[in-house]
C-alpha cells in the first residue's frame, strides 16, 4: 500500500463512526453561497440532512463529514471547517501545502452577487461597484486586470451580446482611464453596435492618450475620411 493514501483512507474509518447526517440547525446556519475567490462561489446546500456542494458546474459535489463542522472535499483535496462566529464562514484546515496561509470564504448575503454574475443579469451598475471594490482591496486580483476585462467584452462581441460588452468596456475604461486601449476596444464595441458618434468619441480619447495607437488611427479614418 502506498504511504500518501493512508490519510485518505484514515479519513475513511474516522467518518465511518459519524453520521453523515447533520442538524436543523447546522443545516440552516450553513446553507447558503460562500466567495470562493473574488468571482466564484461556493454553493452550499442539503438534501436528506445531507451536504452537498456545487462548484465549477458540477451541482453535486458530496463531501465526507469528518465531524460536526468538518468535511473532506476531495474535488479541493481539503478539509472544510465550518465556523459560525463571528460571522459564518469556511476556513481550510491547516497543512502544510498552504505555507502557513489562512484560506477562509465568508458567506455572501442574500443579494449578493459576484461580478460575473451581475454582468449575466443585466445589473451594470452592481457590477461596476464589485469590480472597484476589488480593485481597491487587491489591486493585482486577475479579476480586474485590464486585458482579462478586455477579453471578457470581446467574448461577449463574439457572441453578438454588444450591449454587454459595452459596459464591460465601459467598466475597464473607468478601472484604467489612463489605457489608450481601454478606449480603443469600447470603441469597437460601438461600433460594432453602429453607435458611429460614440466610436469617434472614443477613438479619440484613445489617441489623446496615445497618440501612436494604430488600432484607434485606422478606426477613426475610416469613420472621418475626410
Amino acid at each position: 500500500m502506498k504511504l500518501h493514501n493512508l490519510p485518505f483512507l484514515f479519513l475513511l474509518v474516522f467518518a465511518g463512526c459519524t453520521s453523515q447526517k447533520n442538524t436543523n440547525e447546522f443545516i440552516q446556519t450553513t446553507s447558503g453561497r460562500y466567495l470562493f475567490n473574488a468571482n466564484e462561489v461556493l454553493e452550499i446546500y442539503f438534501q436528506d440532512q445531507l451536504l452537498y456542494v456545487k462548484w465549477r458546474g458540477n451541482d453535486q459535489i458530496s463531501p465526507l463529514k469528518i465531524n460536526d463542522s468538518t468535511f473532506y472535499m476531495k474535488e479541493l483535496n481539503e478539509k472544510m471547517i465550518f465556523v459560525r462566529l463571528p460571522q459564518p464562514h469556511i476556513e481550510l484546515a491547516p497543512k502544510r501545502e498552504h505555507k502557513d496561509v489562512k484560506y477562509h470564504f465568508r458567506k455572501m448575503l442574500p443579494d449578493e452577487k459576484t461580478p460575473s454574475e451581475y454582468l449575466t443579469h443585466k445589473e451594470y451598475d452592481k457590477a461596476l461597484i464589485a469590480y472597484r471594490t476589488i480593485q481597491q482591496n487587491d489591486s493585482l486580483n486577475p479579476v480586474i486586470r485590464e486585458g482579462n476585462l478586455n477579453n471578457l467584452g470581446y467574448d461577449f462581441l463574439r457572441q453578438n451580446d454588444v450591449n454587454t460588452a459595452i459596459e464591460v468596456f465601459t467598466i475597464n475604461t473607468i478601472l484604467y482611464p489612463n489605457s489608450s486601449n481601454t478606449f480603443d476596444s469600447l470603441a469597437e464595441a460601438y461600433l460594432k453596435g453602429k453607435d458611429t458618434v460614440n466610436a469617434i468619441v472614443n477613438f479619440k480619447k484613445a489617441l489623446a492618450i496615445n497618440p501612436e495607437n494604430r488600432s484607434s488611427k485606422k478606426g477613426l479614418e475610416k469613420l472621418t475620411p475626410y
